[in-house]
This record gives C-alpha cells, sequence and structure tokens, in this order.
C-alpha cells in the first residue's frame, strides 16, 4: 500500500500530462476510491496547486497553470529523465551549458538522499562535435525566436552569414535578408538546423541556425507546405546524405569483408554487417559517390570481395588507378 505522499506524487504526475482527467479514471490508474481522490485532491489544493473540477458526466479534475509555482514534485524516472536531459544539454550548442549545469546542481541539493544516489548512478559526458566549438553555438534568443515562429507559422525574416575559405582561415560573407516560411527547427550533432521555404527562392532550404540573425517583426502567417519526404528529420539526415527526397545514401553497395564481424561492428557506422564465419562478414553501406564508398572501405584494412554492384567494382578500378598514380 503506496504512502500518502507517495499517492499525491503519483496524482499530480497524472494531471501535469494531460488537460482534463475523468475522476473515474484517476481512481482507476491510482487504484484507489473516489472520495481519496477528492481528498488528495484538495491536500494539493492546499499545497498551491490550482486544481480546478470540472463539470459533466465525466466530472473531474484540471490542473491549471499560475503564476506561482508551489514547490516541484518530481518521481524517480522522472528525476533520472530530467538529469539526463541536462547532462546532455551541455552539447547542444544552444548556449545554455552553464545554466544547465547549475540547474543539475541544484536538483541535486534538494533531492534526498535515495534520489540522489540515482542522480549520481547516471553521471556521463557528452562529446561535442569535432572542431570549432565556438563556431556552433546559438543564442538562446536566436533558437526562441526561430521556434516561435515555427509554432505561430508566421514568415521569418532574417539576416543570413555564409563562411568561405578553408578552416581556420574563414572569411564571412553577410548576404542579402531571407525571408522563409520557417517548418522546423532541428538538432543534429551539435548543431541546430532551420528547414524552411525559401519565398524569394521558392525553394526548400536548410539553415545553420549558429548563422540566423533574426528581424523583428516577424511576417503574416502561412499555410504549412508539405517538406519533401513528409518529415523534417527524414528530410535533414536525407539532404546530409546528398538527396532532396530519400533518405538514402545515392550509391549503396555490398562487399565480402575478410574480417570478423565484431571488428567491423564498431567502425560500420550506418551499414548493416552480417556474419558469414569466424573471419568473414558482408557488409553493406552507402555513401554520396560510389568512389568515396569504394574509399571508405579501405578503412577497415583487409581484403574485400565485392558482391554488387557493377558501378562499385568500377569504383574500386578507378580508385586503384588513381592510387597508383600518386605512389608513382
Amino acid at each position: 500500500m503506496t504512502t500518502t505522499t507517495a499517492r499525491l506524487l503519483n496524482l499530480l504526475s497524472l494531471l501535469q500530462t494531460r488537460r482534463d482527467w475523468p475522476g473515474a479514471v484517476l481512481a482507476e490508474r491510482l487504484e484507489i476510491s473516489h472520495r481519496t481522490v477528492r481528498r488528495d485532491v484538495d491536500r494539493l489544493r492546499e499545497m498551491g496547486y490550482s486544481i480546478q473540477a470540472t463539470m459533466g458526466p465525466d466530472g473531474g479534475y484540471r490542473l491549471d497553470a499560475g503564476s506561482e509555482l508551489p514547490p516541484l514534485l518530481f518521481d524517480d524516472d522522472q528525476v533520472v529523465a530530467m538529469t539526463v536531459a541536462l547532462q546532455a544539454a551541455t552539447a547542444t550548442g544552444a548556449g545554455i551549458e552553464e545554466a544547465a549545469l547549475r540547474a543539475l546542481t541544484t536538483i541535486r541539493q534538494v533531492m534526498p538522499s535515495r534520489l540522489r544516489h540515482r542522480l549520481h548512478a547516471v553521471e556521463f559526458s557528452s562529446v561535442p562535435r569535432a572542431g570549432d566549438a565556438s563556431a556552433t553555438q546559438v543564442s538562446p534568443d536566436v533558437l526562441i525566436a526561430i521556434s516561435s515562429a515555427v509554432r505561430a507559422r508566421e514568415v521569418l525574416r532574417f539576416d543570413y552569414t555564409t563562411r568561405t575559405g578553408e578552416p581556420g582561415d574563414e572569411t564571412t560573407e553577410p548576404q542579402p535578408p531571407r525571408r522563409v516560411e520557417p517548418h522546423a527547427l532541428l538538432s543534429s550533432q551539435s548543431r541546430w538546423y532551420l528547414v524552411a521555404w525559401d519565398l524569394d527562392l521558392t525553394d526548400w532550404r536548410i539553415f545553420r541556425a549558429d548563422r540566423i540573425a533574426p528581424r523583428s517583426p516577424t511576417g503574416p502567417r502561412f499555410t504549412p507546405r508539405d517538406i519533401p519526404g513528409g518529415d523534417p528529420r527524414d528530410y535533414l539526415s536525407a539532404r546530409f546524405k546528398g538527396s532532396d527526397q530519400v533518405n538514402a545514401w545515392p550509391c549503396t553497395g555490398t562487399v565480402v569483408l575478410h574480417r570478423p564481424a565484431s571488428e567491423v561492428l564498431p567502425f560500420a557506422g550506418d551499414g548493416t554487417v552480417e556474419v558469414l564465419g569466424p573471419d568473414r562478414c558482408r557488409y553493406t553501406a552507402g555513401s554520396w559517390s560510389w568512389i568515396a564508398l569504394a574509399a571508405s572501405l579501405g578503412r577497415f584494412d583487409t581484403a574485400i570481395d565485392v558482391v554488387g554492384p557493377p558501378e562499385l567494382t568500377q569504383a574500386f578500378a578507378e580508385l586503384a588507378a588513381r592510387n597508383a598514380q600518386t605512389a608513382g
């Protein structure tokens, strides 16, 4: 039998997950009587939570948002989830790393010893994207401006800066102001991207958020368009692979590697590995060109038998000729 405190915590957790809860459903979920639900709701009200009673045949309860929040209550799983999220926030490139660490420290200080032990059990570090981390930092104000325009379906106007030149000797080149219909704000490999319909180019574009300087005010509301592929995450991934529509590499081939599958798996990336024996495996992978795919397979440092297609065999021949010329 749960204690009153645990029951109140579970009740509050349920009320926070949806707008309206019929009293009968709450009683069933918590395995208590309707009368106990009413008493527990009254206890939460005494603690400062604004809970409204809803009328009708399925009369129930609604947790209203207030200007002043009482102390928040979390169950064990929520504590673990919050800890993981705050630690992972240090590698998002959103400019909130210090704030996330301070929030995590505050949470640890106020948690009872039992939960504090669980917090320490999930300590880890996030590895940021290789390269200049400072170049990928995005101001929280920029992310808020972009996401607000996405949510409101309002045309976003911004200045956009591109970089040219070799790494370490790059120059920035401001571009004319852009007008876009923002559809999705995504995070990938410690960078933030905006998927949007460019009104001037009349085409889909992907913009680096760290190069965006929003202008005020935003433009008129727009009707959302169908993103190629149907999902902004798939579209972003497809563009990284050199495709405009399908989230797949344009060049995909299969080979037999004369290495155990256990030695190939750690370096397989998004490829697939099939065990053929103690010292051989079948490996299927893709790349943006056949030459690039053939060259990438050399990282396994072993004999390779091409299964197909013929384009991959031809790519190995062209790569061999280039390597021979380089060696000569």
